[in-house]
């Protein structure tokens, strides 16, 4: 698949800066692969949406305070991953021209560098940075809550699993609910640089589930994945893996679901591999269908944007 078929045309004003009002405020797109059908719904009315049965899966991942800005060359750390534990991290740094090996900036000692950016570094203490926006979020967060899940609990995330930010206490009440860890890291949220998705290179992401909660997923009738990362997880168990460890799984457009029966996600970047998966199980053509009326009907993009069902 080339990287030009992840393209789309996004107005700027549709990316969202602020997340909404109300968690479950948001808006919804819903997507019923087997009619065709699009309807255009609230975030709250998910319940009504579901099957009798269908068990929803979370990512309870927590995003760590993980961008560590530095002064002098000035720019920043982004944490990536804990490496044992003696203060070894992995981490993104930049500007990396300027930085040097074995040099400290602040809290921060640059032990290696890993190519494309990274580092493995050494952290003095535990990690004491900044909420790690993305970069096209250019306006400040008045509350850093935001940019987590209500139900966050496994700290060690460099990004939030942003399907699950439209969750309130309540709408999970509502919901029979069961959990997966997969800390989201540098292969969720790095676009496609190749020309083919098939010369794109994933460096895995480590995740946890629990032995009941993974024969809770086993035994449903249906399975509603929160969002692209509790997909990787739990496709990755399906196909023989161990409940806890790395996946480098790839979902391309062809891939065949073992376990997940509906999607629920918010609109992605261009040129991303969170955008492949939803074409993966939408369809290609389906899934620009889909953007294009998201962009027409004036839907927030991207993590603190709105969300789409797909069922």
């Amino acid at each position: 698949m080339k990287l030009s078929e992840l393209d789309y045309d996004l107005p700027p004003e549709l990316v969202a800066q602020h997340p909404a009002e109300r968690r479950d405020g948001s808006r919804l797109l819903v997507y019923d692969r087997g009619s065709g059908e699009v309807r255009h719904r609230r975030f709250d009315e998910l319940p009504d949406e579901l099957e009798p049965g269908e068990l929803v899966v979370v990512n309870d991942t927590r995003v760590l305070p993980a961008r560590i800005p530095i002064e002098r060359p000035r720019g920043e750390v982004l944490l990536l991953e804990r490496i044992g534990d003696d203060g070894l991290w992995e981490g993104l740094a930049r500007p990396t021209r300027r930085l040097r090996a074995g040099r400290r900036y602040g809290a921060v000692e640059l032990v290696e560098h890993l190519g494309e950016g990274r580092w493995l570094l050494r952290l003095e203490g535990e990690p004491a940075g900044e909420t790690p926006l993305p970069p096209y979020i250019t306006e400040p967060l008045a509350d850093p809550a935001r940019y987590q899940t209500v139900y966050a609990r496994a700290e060690g995330s460099a990004a939030a699993p942003t399907a699950g930010l439209h969750f309130t206490p309540d709408l999970l009440g509502r919901l029979d609910v069961e959990r997966v860890t997969l800390h989201v890291g540098l292969d969720t949220f790095r676009p496609v640089s190749a020309e083919t998705l098939e010369e794109h290179e994933l460096h895995g992401e480590p995740y946890e589930v629990e032995p009941e909660a993974w024969a809770r997923v086993a035994a449903a009738p249906r399975v509603l994945a929160v969002g692209t990362t509790t997909v990787r997880v739990l496709e990755s168990i399906a196909r023989g893996a161990a409940l806890a460890g790395r996946t480098e799984l790839f979902v391309t457009p062809g891939f065949e679901f073992r376990r997940v029966d509906s999607l629920l996600t918010n609109f992605h970047l261009p040129r991303s591999t969170l955008l492949a998966l939803v074409m993966a199980f939408a369809g290609v053509e389906e899934t620009r269908r889909l953007y294009r009326a998201a962009v027409e009907e004036g839907y927030r993009f991207y993590s603190f944007g709105d969300a789409m069902l797909i069922r």
